[in-house]
Parts: C-alpha cells; structure tokens; sequence
C-alpha cells in the first residue's frame, strides 16, 4: 500500500485523476445542494451559517476577529465584509470596535438554533443516508489524513 508523503517524484496516472476529479465534482454538488437548502429553508447563506456555527461554539458566544476568521478559514476582510453585513440583519454585534470581537446575538442564536434543524436534516439526507457504515468510516479516515496533509507545513 502507498504511503502518503515525500517520496520519489511520480507521475498522476489518469485513474489518480479521474479519483480525483470525482471527488472535486461531487463535493462541490454536495456544498451546492447543501448551500441551496439552506438558503431555502432559513434565509441564511453557508457564510452566515459558518459564522454562526463559530460563534455559537465559542465560550460566551463572542470571538475576537482573528480567531473567528481562522475558525471559518477567511481572509480578515472578508470576515469583516460578512459581519458587516450580518450586523446589519441583527445576526451578530460587534464588540469594543471592528477587531476586536463578534458576538452572536439573541437573534442570531435563534435564527442559527431554526436554521440547525433542517440543515442537519440535509446533511442526514444527503451525506450521511447515502453512506454505509463502513463507507461512512472510510470518508472520516480519508477526510482526517487529508486534513493532516494540510497541516503539515508546505516546503
């Protein structure tokens, strides 16, 4: 069996890339579906919902700007562009200026706890129902080694 990582320089055979390709494909057309559900179902974007999400887990309900861009995986301007547009709906509030922390407000904890029921639905319809066990299982262990892969530093 292939060990993951450093090696000896090797060619991408056309299979490797169909393998690939497919999973491109189908996990773009599931965020797609998932996204357009949600949309849907709650009014909220996937952008809405990941900030949410942060802020809903985070102790107190609050992060500072640096750590809630990092915990969805953005830029700090688009961070700050998406709050923007959140506070404006009455979802979060900033606290103690533009970097220093977002909270999750009242109604943005109702609209996410609303929003969480049918999404997690989806999830179970599309995701989870179309999986075996076993299939299940693998997908984690092939999501957390290609998390591992980018975690490591790049040289």
């Amino acid at each position: 069996m292939d060990q993951p990582g450093p090696g000896p320089r090797r060619t991408t055979t056309s299979e490797q890339l169909r393998v690939w390709r497919d999973f491109v494909e189908t996990t773009e057309a599931l965020r797609s579906r998932l996204s357009s559900r949600l949309q849907a179902e709650s009014s909220l974007s996937s952008s809405d919902y990941a900030v949410l999400l942060a802020l809903h887990d985070a102790d107190g309900h609050c992060l500072r700007s640096s750590t809630l861009a990092d915990a969805v995986g953005w830029e700090r301007s688009r961070l700050s562009h998406q709050v923007g547009r959140m506070e404006r709906r009455g979802l979060v509030a900033r606290k103690g200026g533009r970097s220093a922390g977002v909270a999750l407000t009242d109604d943005g904890a109702a609209t996410f706890r609303r929003a969480s029921v049918a999404h997690l639905r989806a999830v179970r319809q599309l995701f989870v129902d179309a999986l075996t066990d076993d299939q299940l299982a693998a997908a984690g262990e092939i999501a957390a080694a290609l998390r591992s892969a980018l975690d490591r530093p790049e040289s």
